[in-house]
């Protein structure tokens, strides 16, 4: 009898005070192909720290999936380990390191939050994250309430501090050879498509997918087709 290949377990990491909630949907439908698993809580102050627990964690080789901040550790796991990402796809992304401006503001928000004000940060961060046809969504609010409920406020700020330490990943982005899907919301505020595409033109061979009418939680706003994306780059 003929052996049926399977294609290789994914590793799914969750963007700032992401937890297990952001890859809902598409869980599912990846683990048709093959196991599945979510990052932990990234609870470290820099993203070498974040990698080595993540690795300590997954399989031997694995299609790497991050959205965000995940991607900034995807690119780490690239440093570290790129032998064991046998596909990956970087969603709503930037390769670049933090601004002097975006730094600012993240000190504010760790000051805000370590100060009582954590539970309000969900709420105002709301308006960044999605569409603007999304903004009276309140099943897709209360989700990113309670995924920030789940983070906590010690881990949200430990995050902040290693999103706000990464390195410039744009000299990585030439030696990336396995097969790469880059996807972003044609509307994301937080991170524009324009730097996705900087890292699609970076990466040899790169698909490069730009969602209409979408923000920066693709996998939540328009989770069939990040699904099916993600579905066609794990199954080609």
């Amino acid at each position: 009898m003929q052996s049926v290949s399977r294609a290789a377990p994914v590793v799914l990491v969750p963007g700032l005070f992401g937890t297990p909630r952001l890859f809902a949907e598409q869980v599912p439908q990846l683990w048709r192909s093959g196991p599945v698993t979510v990052a932990g809580r990234m609870q470290h102050e820099n993203l070498s720290d974040i990698t080595r627990d993540l690795l300590e964690q997954a399989p031997p080789t694995f299609t790497l999936v991050g959205l965000s901040l995940g991607g900034y550790v995807a690119f780490e796991v690239l440093r570290q380990a790129p032998e064991r990402v046998e596909k990956l796809a970087l969603l709503g992304t930037s390769a670049r390191p933090d601004t002097p401006e975006q730094s600012e503001r993240r000190a504010e928000q760790i000051a805000f939050a370590e100060n009582g004000g954590f539970d309000e940060i969900p709420d105002l961060a709301y308006p960044s994250l999605v569409h603007h046809r999304r903004q009276g969504d309140d099943a897709l609010r209360a989700t990113v309430r309670e995924m920030a409920r789940e983070t906590g406020a010690l881990t949200f700020v430990r995050q902040q501090r290693a999103t706000m330490s990464r390195p410039d990943s744009r000299p990585l982005l030439a030696s990336i050879t396995c097969p790469t899907l880059v996807l972003v919301g044609a509307d994301d505020a937080l991170i524009p498509p324009e730097m996705s595409a900087e890292i699609a033109r970076g990466i040899p061979g790169a698909r490069h997918v730009v969602v209409p009418e979408c923000g920066h939680l693709s996998t939540l706003e328009e989770p069939g087709r990040v699904s099916r994306e993600l579905v066609d780059l794990v199954e080609s």
